[in-house]
């Protein structure tokens, strides 16, 4: 997945126009009406449990909350958090005690959703029923993953070929399970077969509870600009709820989807790991017209709480340490964690030449220099970022 994004457009704060407080799913209640993407290697229950702390909102507006075991889901600024995408086929077929690597989760991720691909009717229906019996609130199918090993099983993006296979999967799983049942897709597989539309209104027919889509067709994958009016589409097309997803970089951005396309919900991918406090900073400006821009001090706090979690509650793979998997995911998150930080090519260096965790840390340490961000300081040449106000 890229990192970064191609010449993004920025948009300007609607007057009028805010993220909503709360939408419906089923019987399930998110509030806000924000949702964390599913993103295969990076929402693990680690990540998705740093980002429900880093998203918590306080009404003081010089606070940035942190790790505090207190806080749930919808408490925080992020109203529901999704697991990566899991293979319904592996799933199925797998023992039980290893199923709990791919679907643990904690009480205090609720409400939580677990992203499922595939293409077989059944083996996707047996999987969904997993989902539920293992207790998560929601199941979604994947329909928008465009990497060619998952495209070659007809997985994915893959299926967006086949609407007749798809209306079998809803009906499939529709009938497995009576918890909320969701899909992500994409616009189509490419410009000359768009498909949203007539998807959205098959998702609906076949009984599921909500839409996400992905404004970009499989062909562009990650590149160019994700284009909402399709999102607009969908939304004025169907009844059940909306969520719209792509180039949300901001709390502008997040507004301004819902301006432009009236959808219930957004959905933050990229942005995320490339700044955790994005749902804090969205929940914030909907309460007060403003948000707080992350100090070094939240930087460097951020980096090592993150960075803890994952020496501390990584599971570990059966091939690997647990300390050999927590240095190559703290690497794996480097560029995310430093984009934005003053001389962060010098910190994703050092951080990449370490040969372990608490190397890594100590890295970390030296870079913003302890002493001086503990007292709130900045680091050298470089002063605190100022608050955002916004028009109200």
């Amino acid at each position: 997945m890229k990192k970064h994004w191609d010449n993004p457009l920025e948009h300007a704060m609607p007057e009028a126009a805010r993220v909503p407080a709360s939408f419906q799913i089923g019987n399930v209640t998110i509030a806000p009406a924000t949702v964390l993407a599913p993103m295969a290697g990076v929402t693990d229950t680690v990540f998705r449990r740093f980002i429900r702390n880093a998203s918590v909102f306080s009404a003081d507006p010089n606070h940035l909350s942190s790790v505090d075991d207190q806080i749930t889901n919808q408490q925080s600024g992020c109203g529901l958090i999704m697991t990566e995408f899991t293979s319904a086929d592996g799933l199925a077929r797998m023992r039980e005690s290893k199923r709990k690597r791919y679907l643990t989760y904690y009480d205090d991720e609720h409400p939580i959703s677990a992203q499922l691909f595939g293409s077989n009717p059944a083996t996707l229906a047996d999987a969904a029923r997993i989902v539920q019996e293992t207790g998560f609130d929601l199941v979604d199918l994947n329909l928008g993953c465009p990497a060619k090993r998952v495209v070659s099983c007809n997985g994915g993006s893959g299926l967006l070929r086949d609407l007749p296979l798809i209306a079998k999967i809803f009906e499939s799983v529709r009938a497995a399970v009576t918890i909320p049942f969701t899909v992500k897709f994409r616009l189509g597989w490419n410009d000359n077969h768009i498909v949203c539309v007539p998807l959205a209104k098959l998702a609906e027919d076949s009984g599921l509870n909500a839409v996400a889509i992905h404004a970009r067709t499989r062909e562009q994958g990650y590149t160019g600009q994700a284009r909402w009016e399709h999102i607009a589409e969908v939304k004025a097309a169907i009844k059940i709820p909306v969520v719209g997803n792509g180039d949300v970089r901001t709390p502008e951005d997040a507004c301004a989807l819902i301006a432009k396309t009236n959808c219930d919900a957004v959905m933050i991918g990229r942005a995320a790991p490339a700044n955790p406090w994005i749902f804090r900073q969205i929940a914030q400006y909907t309460a007060t017209g403003r948000y707080d821009l992350p100090t070094d001090q939240d930087r460097y706090r951020m980096i090592r709480t993150y960075f803890e979690m994952l020496l501390t509650e990584l599971t570990p793979d059966t091939s690997r340490s647990p300390a050999a998997e927590a240095a190559g995911k703290m690497k794996q998150f480097a560029s995310w964690f430093t984009h934005g930080v003053h001389g962060g090519a010098a910190l994703r260096k050092s951080i990449y030449q370490a040969k372990t965790g608490a190397m890594i840390l100590e890295a970390v340490d030296r870079f913003f220099s302890r002493d001086e961000i503990e007292a709130g300081g900045a680091l050298p040449d470089e002063s605190a970022e100022p608050a955002l106000a916004l028009p109200t």
